[in-house]
Formats: C-alpha cells, sequence, structure tokens
C-alpha cells in the first residue's frame, strides 16, 4: 500500500462535522411586548375617548326608539369634547367644551348626572333661554304646547328583556290568538318647534306629568325620556335618581347614532342559545329623529 492510498484510506474515515440545523432561540422582550399591549390599550381608550364608544341600554326609560337590551353606537365628536369625554369618567367637573356645539332638540344624547359616574340616555327637548314647563304630560316651550298626536297602540314583544311589568305598564301585558304575549303601549308623536319628531309612550296621569315653569340657564339642556312616566330625567330630583333640572352641556357625553345589535335577555349558558337571543330587525335601525312639517 503506497502512502497515498493510506492517506486517503485515513480522510474516508474521519467524522465529518457539520453545523447543528436547530434555529437559535431569541429571548422574549416582555418590555417590549409590555409597551406594544399598552399601546393597543391606549389606542382603544383614545378612540371610545374621542371618536365613538359602544352603549348598552340597561332600562326601559327610552322605549319605544330603545329597548333594554339594545347595543347602540355614540359619537363623541358631535359637540366637542368635555370632562365627561375620557373613558370611565376620571376627571372631577371641569366648565367649559373644546369644539363646543350646543345639541339641537331631539337629539338623543349620554349624560352624566353630577352625583354619580356612570351615564344616562335621554333626549334634549330644551334649550338655554328657553321657559318649559309640562301640564298634564304636555311639554310646553316657551308658552307654546308641543304638538302631540295620539297614535295606534304599538305593540313590543315579550321577552326577558322586555317583560311588560305591572308597575310600569298595567294592563299592558296582552295574548294574541296564537298565545304569544305582547305589550300593548299607548303612543304619542310629539314634533318640536325645529320639525324633529319622535313617539313618546304615556301610560296616563303620573307624578312625571306636572313640572316648572322654570327658564333653563345659559350653557344647560334639559333632557326627558321618551318612556315619560318611567324615566329619571330633568324632572325628577337628584335625590330619586334624576338629573335634577336642567343639566350643564358639559355633562353630556356624546350623541347616539344607531343600534348595532340587541338582546331579548333569553339566553343561557349554552352557547347554541345565543344566536336566538338577537332581537330581529332592530340592527342598523337609526336614532336620529325624523324632521317633519311643524303643525300651525
Amino acid at each position: 500500500m503506497t502512502a497515498a492510498d493510506m492517506t486517503e484510506n485515513h480522510s474516508t474515515q474521519e467524522p465529518s462535522t457539520t453545523p447543528s440545523s436547530e434555529p437559535e432561540k431569541i429571548p422574549v422582550n416582555w418590555w417590549q411586548e409590555a409597551k406594544s399591549i399598552s399601546l393597543l390599550i391606549l389606542a382603544v381608550l383614545a378612540f371610545h375617548s374621542f371618536v365613538a364608544k359602544p352603549f348598552y341600554i340597561p332600562s326601559e326609560s327610552m322605549m319605544p326608539v330603545l329597548l333594554k337590551g339594545d347595543r347602540l353606537v355614540v359619537s363623541k365628536f358631535p359637540y366637542g369634547w368635555s370632562y365627561v369625554s375620557p373613558s370611565f369618567h376620571p376627571l372631577p367637573f371641569l366648565k367649559g367644551r373644546i369644539f363646543g356645539h350646543m345639541p339641537q332638540r331631539g337629539d338623543i344624547v349620554i349624560v352624566s348626572p353630577q352625583n354619580k359616574r356612570e351615564d344616562y340616555i335621554k333626549r334634549v327637548i330644551g334649550l338655554p333661554g328657553d321657559i318649559l314647563e309640562v301640564r298634564g304630560g304636555q311639554v310646553v316651550l316657551n308658552g307654546v304646547p308641543v304638538p302631540q298626536k295620539v297614535l295606534k297602540p304599538i305593540r313590543i314583544p315579550v321577552d326577558g328583556n322586555a317583560p311588560c311589568p305591572a308597575m310600569q305598564f298595567p294592563g299592558a301585558l296582552m295574548t294574541d290568538a296564537n298565545g304569544k304575549s305582547w305589550c300593548e303601549l299607548p303612543v304619542r308623536q310629539e314634533v318640536l318647534p325645529n320639525g324633529k319628531s319622535y313617539v313618546v309612550i304615556d301610560m296616563g296621569p303620573s307624578t312625571l306629568d306636572w313640572y316648572g315653569p322654570v327658564r333653563i340657564p345659559e350653557g344647560h339642556v334639559f333632557l326627558m325620556g321618551d318612556n315619560r312616566d318611567n324615566s329619571a330625567d330633568s324632572r325628577a330630583p337628584l335625590e330619586e335618581n334624576g338629573l335634577g333640572g336642567p343639566v350643564p352641556w358639559e355633562a353630556i357625553g356624546g350623541r347616539a347614532e344607531f343600534i348595532t345589535f340587541s338582546l331579548d335577555g333569553d339566553s343561557s349558558w349554552n352557547p347554541l342559545s345565543w344566536l336566538h337571543a338577537f332581537r330581529s330587525g332592530r340592527a342598523g335601525n337609526s336614532l336620529r329623529p325624523a324632521s317633519v312639517a311643524v303643525p300651525k
């Protein structure tokens, strides 16, 4: 065997060395991850505070236009921004608004009562300088009764979020020939001086049917619920969870725009029941009042 053969034989017997195929693990940058999540949260809060936010209807005070269980969008910018604009209302009362605009009659707005850190939803009825009173359930603005027209009673399906309680709607619960339960309610069309029209529920005489007269101060608005006999609004004192009269426009947090979806309250823990909990025919409904000719 020659030297060359020995060298070739030795080289073929040496084990080959190849680089590892496993990628090098890069450690997680927890600070960067936390910063990214924080920025996302801040972006969501900023959007909710200054552009729009979702809102849930927890009561019957704005029936029939809004039902308990409705989810809707509230825009934050139509009236400018104030101390109640930030989410969760962390600020004390501060006078004035940035790029402020006074709401229009008929607008549905969210408002924060003076003594609470929560939002109510009501309709703008009176503006600064108005003399407002309520006589026998009819609104009187500057000495002129707001026109009302009695309409055919409406029927609202009874469900978990709209049970038609006898305390609020005495005698309204009825059952049709098919065995379906309804809440049959007496309603009236109301037309404000600017031609904005909407429907209110009037169940008959109540303590809220008489109010004022009061002159609405500068920078204030007078708010009422459409369910006139069951609404803790500007007619009700703060001690009774009302708004305690005209509210400063700084307390207005935004304008209700449209319903996104509505739940009937009859779902359970079973996911199969969730789809059936959606009320049909309510998604996309506008919450802006209709415009009609003002009756003379």
